[in-house]
């Protein structure tokens, strides 16, 4: 027996039409017209559409950050993923100072397992590189299922790698079929920043907005494209912020470097005003990179609209205001950074993108669900809706409308970045391999029900296919 979704309007990242898709056990068995067996059960769709599982690429769960952990450990925040409809994350694992890249992982393993209300996968956040550290890199690719790395050009002094690592990281990486995402940032410019701040008894949380100018993201990205040219190496930009460093996305794209770029959600629709407020509450938006002046809005848009921009994935990176936050609140250099967002992301998406005509239903499918599954070694596996793919299915009902906020978010945090936006639809039914677990807008599954994904190696021909 199987289950057909009936009467909904199917959108992949290249077709919006109507039919029905039946699945059989953990699969798609057939889309279109008649697929209906005897003894199948019927899930009306009528009025809505049907997604495919979207996959959050970025992600940080049960993080720890000093002598604290992100308010959402693995539990927690794929719960709230999967209710807004993404059915794949994939977190950054961390191999932290001392530790092999076994051992990194094999920690995130065990912080995941059997708590992840969605599939997960994982990448490798490397912050020590050494020649046993690049010895492991081809157990990663080939045996371990985790097909890219990641490293940081900023927080100096805790994760910042120097260029000489990045080359040799980028050789590595390319070698072994695996990509490597960079947080792109000038640390040294940064530390600078900062200290020269804190002379000046400057320690309140708008600040930390002010040692991260545009060009300090710019520079970043333009060194980082350089390498990446001079290797031969694929690379991702993650959470691109601005219209300096876009631009020069497209330049390095526009010469056929093998560069990709990701924004998130919060630099699409939130922007700089938010740290005009003198109190300590724009603490809550202390990230990195920090939110822009509203114009670097349209040049995103676009860059989404015109492919520069690749994936949309939320860089969800949760902290408590209370407890948490507030331990900076006598220096903003200490404020624990990252926001929440997990949850969000489809939604935020779509009321901002797809219904204001910024971008079209193909395009928020391509940025949410199938462009991450090409990059990441997932397709056709997941991100696409189509006969042998998994039956990871969001219906979506645009009639709905939600008020966004900390009361009724699943995130485990004390507020919302987004706290008073209304959202335009919501996921009303979510299918995770088959099995039904959000209906009408909630989770229906006693207990977690995801799997680590094994993930295939970088490909350019997978990826362009």
């Amino acid at each position: 027996m199987g289950i057909v979704v009936r009467g909904g309007t199917i959108v992949t990242e290249n077709n919006c039409y109507q039919a029905d898709v039946r699945i059989q056990g953990e699969t798609i068995a057939a889309v279109g017209d008649g697929v209906m067996q005897s003894g199948d059960t019927v899930l009306m769709a009528d009025g809505c559409y049907i997604f495919p599982g979207g996959i959050d690429a970025h992600t940080h769960f049960d993080l720890p950050v000093g002598s604290m952990a992100t308010a959402d450990d693995f539990l927690s925040g794929t719960r709230a993923a999967i209710l807004g409809g993404t059915t794949t994350i994939i977190d950054y694992a961390t191999q932290f100072s001392g530790e092999s890249l076994q051992q990194g992982l094999a920690n995130w393993h065990r912080r995941a397992e059997g708590k992840c209300y969605c599939d997960y996968g994982f990448h490798m956040a490397i912050t020590d590189w050494n020649e046993n550290v690049a010895g492991e890199i081809p157990w990663l690719s080939r045996e371990a299922g985790v097909s890219s790395v990641k490293l940081y050009m900023a927080y100096k002094h805790i994760m910042q790698v120097d260029d000489s690592a990045l080359f040799q990281v980028l050789e590595r990486s390319r070698d072994n079929g695996m990509l490597t995402c960079v947080h792109c940032e000038n640390g040294d410019i940064i530390d600078n920043l900062i200290r020269q701040f804190r002379r000046q008894g400057k320690m309140a949380p708008a600040y930390h907005y002010l040692t991260r100018p545009p060009r300090v993201e710019q520079e970043a990205v333009n060194r980082l494209a350089a390498l990446a040219e001079v290797t031969g190496a694929p690379v991702l930009v993650v959470h691109l912020s601005c219209r300096e460093a876009l631009e020069t996305v497209a330049q390095a794209k526009a010469r056929g470097v093998r560069i990709w770029a990701e924004t998130c959600p919060q630099y699409l629709v939130l922007d700089d005003s938010v740290y005009q407020d003198t109190t300590f509450n724009c603490a809550k938006y202390v990230m990195s990179p920090p939110l822009r002046a509203r114009e670097h809005q349209e040049y995103l848009w676009n860059g989404l609209k015109t492919d520069i921009l690749d994936t949309v994935a939320t860089d969800h990176c949760s902290f408590n205001y209370h407890g948490q936050k507030e331990t900076g609140c006598d220096d903003f250099s200490k404020i624990p950074n990252g926001a929440p967002g997990v949850e969000h992301r489809l939604g935020l998406l779509y009321t901002y993108g797809v219904k204001t005509r910024k971008i079209s239903l193909t395009q928020f499918v391509d940025k949410v669900a199938t462009q991450p599954a090409k990059l990441f070694g997932l397709f056709p596996k997941k991100g696409t809706i189509a006969p042998g793919s998994d039956a990871d299915l969001v219906i979506w009902d645009e009639r709905r409308q939600v008020t966004l906020g900390a009361v009724s978010h699943a995130h485990n945090v004390d507020y919302s970045a987004y706290e008073g936006m209304e959202q335009q639809g919501q996921a009303i039914h979510v299918f995770l391999r088959g099995r039904h677990v959000v209906r009408d807008g909630k989770l229906c599954t006693a207990s977690p029900q995801g799997q680590f994904v094994r993930r295939k190696p970088f490909c350019m021909k997978a990826y362009s296919e």
